[in-house]
């Protein structure tokens, strides 16, 4: 027997709400990193100046960066509370207030004063906002990766999950399409004076479209599954850390190269290209937006490959070559050709597709459904503070020191020796476990359902 779309009884929801939930969860996380986006590329472009002045323009970078970070930091504790609740009171309540903790974040970021006006409270609130940055995306990943996928079909995760990865390079070009504009109109003055506020005031309506989206939304198949047989955890944290550790353990080290390598191709290059190499703020944006606008489609595609052939192969062959392309990258840029800093960028985001496309699938399958939003939400957050949190520091920290990119090199195939081992602690797919969950609930209220 085979149950047609009821969506609100358990069963296997139909095509439009599959592709409703694709919609829900690649716009809302696209918006969420356009905010965590438009942050970064400041971060290397003008909060230096504005909010850490220094003599050495290097210095103030670095302080920039630092700030960076903190929005990698406080992930842990988004992925704490909000992977929790998302378990125990569901995905969608959950990730509409991810969507507007972090919009309010943004939007308050383009109001603050420069260092200038108020001296250290500017920076000081800097911080502060782009902390609530992280927890807000650190309770968003686990839910809208779950959000696809416990609509979509068990046997194409990849492709469904793939949905929620969109979002980080659909929100990456965004902002940096908002923001090569905002160069292109303005002079220099213009944009370091109130250019670069525009692009955190438009947060606000941003938001507002993408909670329009998810309020729509019904909850997840699975998650109903759960609560009809009363199978929500009440220690999701505690369970995960007692009873899953492996899976944990194999998904946080999965993540540190993808990390790694999306800093160095979509914020450290910016501050290499127009420090080391010359070129102009809008020559560096350029390369990254073509960059982001590829991997629109490469990611999803990677994603579906990988409900094709074997999951990790295809994941550990994309991170043996994140390991080997930045030797390749950095000798052919030396030159400052801005068409091989292009075709760089391309190949490394492209790379990072490959690892980035399947990875959703991969973290998900490695906790049971009832863990499935605390497991994966710790993974990603935890395993940030290891890769994309502390990568443009130690880029900057690390160029500065040896005043070569050969260390640069090397760090970035450490990681992708990482991940590589994270990836043989996994375990495959398990896609009947969502076909039971669902199954189990639709045979519950069969005669609501529809059977042909």
């Amino acid at each position: 027997m085979r149950y047609t779309q009821q969506d609100d009884n358990g069963a296997l929801p139909g095509r439009s709400g599959m592709r409703r939930a694709f919609l829900a969860s690649l716009t809302g996380t696209a918006l969420e990193w356009y905010d965590f986006a438009v942050y970064s590329a400041c971060a290397a472009l003008v909060f230096g100046d504005l909010f850490f002045p220094s003599q050495d323009p290097l210095t103030g970078t670095l302080l920039a960066f630092s700030t960076y970070a903190v929005g990698y930091v406080s992930r842990p504790l988004g992925g704490f509370v909000f992977g929790r609740l998302g378990d125990v009171i569901g995905r969608k309540k959950v990730l509409i207030a991810t969507l507007v903790l972090i919009g309010a974040a943004t939007f308050l970021i383009g109001l603050l004063p420069s260092y200038g006006t108020v001296g250290i409270a500017a920076s000081i609130a800097l911080v502060m906002l782009r902390f609530a940055q992280g927890v807000g995306v650190g309770g968003e990943w686990g839910g809208a990766v779950l959000l696809s996928s416990e609509f979509g079909d068990p046997r194409r995760r990849g492709f469904y999950a793939s949905a929620a990865q969109v979002g980080p390079p659909a929100g990456n070009l965004l902002a940096n399409g908002v923001l090569a504009t905002l160069g292109a109109l303005l002079s220099e003055d213009q944009f370091l004076s109130w250019g670069w506020r525009v692009a955190f005031l438009l947060s606000g309506a941003l938001v507002a479209f993408g909670l329009w989206i998810r309020v729509k939304l019904e909850e997840t198949p699975v998650f109903k599954a759960m609560e009809a047989e009363q199978s929500r955890p009440e220690a999701p944290i505690r369970e995960v850390f007692t009873t899953q550790p492996r899976a944990l353990f194999a998904a946080i080290l999965c993540r540190v190269a993808p990390d790694v390598l999306y800093a160095m191709f979509t914020v450290f290059v910016l501050t290499y290209a127009t420090d080391r190499l010359g070129m102009s703020r809008g020559s560096a944006l350029t390369a990254v937006l073509v960059g982001s606008t590829l991997q629109i489609f490469l990611i999803p595609l990677a994603g579906a490959v990988s409900d094709r052939v074997n999951r990790r192969l295809l994941y550990g062959g994309s991170a043996l070559a994140a390991g080997v392309w930045p030797f390749a990258f950095f000798l052919m840029i030396d030159g400052g050709s801005w068409l091989l800093l292009m075709f760089g960028v391309i190949v490394g985001l492209a790379i990072h597709s490959f690892m980035y496309g399947p990875q959703a699938a991969f973290v998900a399958e490695q906790f049971s459904p009832r863990l499935r939003y605390t497991g994966s939400s710790l993974a990603y957050t935890l395993a940030g503070l290891l890769g994309g949190a502390i990568a443009p520091l130690l880029f900057t920290a690390l160029l500065s020191s040896y005043d070569s990119w050969v260390p640069l090199a090397l760090y970035i195939a450490v990681t992708a020796a990482v991940t590589i081992g994270g990836l043989c602690l996994g375990r495959g797919s398990a896609p009947a476990e969502e076909e039971d969950a669902r199954l189990a609930a639709a045979q519950r209220k069969e005669p609501a359902a529809h059977a042909v």
